[in-house]
């Protein structure tokens, strides 16, 4: 039985939506100062734009490109006790009526200096929820280790160079080794050539081994690595062979999932991203590319059958296809309510 001791998952992760007023406004109903935000607009083919509070507010990445960290001087401006900040206009943040999705994650609400591998890193650690983000410069050596603050091994790091053009690599403990690596800004299968991000060498419960590749350790380039652990009732990190029928595969996760994403690891395919809160009941219908900035409707998904099933103990596929259902995939998910929490209450089907 999937007893978690993450009794409430809305306290480490949660998805909010809101509106664009055109105007700076503050994005409550988070119910925790967030230090990773993902924000993406439903309505209109926006970029992704990812903000830390390690980076620091306004600093903004994009999931479906490789550009290098913008400094703008608009976005979202501030992480506050319940949400955040967005100020006046932006469209891929608060552009006046259209609708938007945030994912926000929980680390330290702090830092600390993580001396521990040969390359002192910036942390903020979460090690009940198994989520921290690393910030260092890289040296260009093989063999680097960089301390990820989790105490126990990730099972998921994406990695982005901050200060220069370059694709985000993404490893995942499912794909066929460390020498591999998917990328998060294209659709490619997983490529061989990790061997040259981590050095041949698995993460520890304490240190990231990097090499000389400028997705992980260029001389003197910036760089955060969101690091992952799977939690017990709370996040999975998995694979699954889809099998190309409606009735498609079941994956257990041992909670009803509240966000899910996907990678076709085997061949060229998007990534896919569905949560519980953007159309609020089953099935799924509403996925979100991260490699690309279409919105919801350009997938032809409204008023149509659904891809995903989130039910009390993992997810079912409803769709056919290449998208998530047809190959080897890997993906990552966080919980709504684990299947049997630790004050023992099971959670009932949706």
């Amino acid at each position: 039985m999937a007893y978690s001791n993450i009794n409430k998952p809305t306290e480490y992760f949660n998805t909010v939506l809101y509106t664009g007023n055109g105007t700076t406004q503050s994005v409550t109903g988070v119910g925790f100062q967030p230090d990773w935000s993902w924000l993406k607009c439903r309505s209109i083919a926006y970029n992704h734009r990812l903000y830390d509070s390690v980076r620091g507010a306004l600093n903004n990445l994009q999931s479906n490109s490789t550009a290098a960290e913008a400094a703008a001087d608009n976005g979202l401006s501030a992480f506050n006790s319940d949400g955040f900040t967005v100020t006046q206009g932006g469209d891929a943040y608060n552009q006046s009526g259209e609708t938007y999705v945030s994912w926000n994650w929980l680390a330290a609400n702090g830092t600390a200096s993580n001396t521990q591998g040969s390359i002192a890193s910036t942390v903020s650690a979460n090690t009940t929820s198994g989520f921290s983000i690393v910030t260092y410069t890289g040296n260009g050596s093989a063999g680097a280790t960089i301390g990820h603050g989790l105490g126990v091994k990730p099972s998921m790091m994406i990695v982005k160079r901050r200060d220069a053009v370059d694709s985000w690599g993404v490893w995942h403990k499912n794909l066929t080794s460390i020498n591999y690596y998917l990328r998060l800004d294209a659709t490619t299968a997983e490529d061989s050539d990790g061997s040259t991000i981590w050095n041949s060498t698995e993460p520890t419960s304490s240190l990231i081994t990097v090499g000389t590749s400028g997705y992980s350790n260029a001389s003197s380039g910036t760089y955060v690595n969101y690091c992952f652990a799977e939690k017990k009732g709370f996040s999975k990190f998995g694979s699954y062979t889809g099998n190309n029928s409606s009735d498609g595969t079941f994956v257990y996760t041992g909670f009803k999932p509240a966000w899910v994403l996907f990678k076709r690891s085997s061949s060229v395919e998007n990534w896919s991203l569905y949560d519980n809160k953007r159309l609020g009941y089953n099935p799924q219908a509403y996925g979100l590319r991260p490699n690309i900035n279409l919105e919801e409707s350009a997938y032809g998904q409204a008023g149509t059958a659904g891809a995903v099933d989130f039910v009390s103990n993992g997810f079912k596929i409803r769709e056919s296809g290449t998208n998530i259902n047809s190959g080897t995939y890997i993906y990552m998910a966080f919980a709504e309510n684990p299947l049997v929490a630790g004050n023992y209450v099971p959670t009932t089907a949706r």
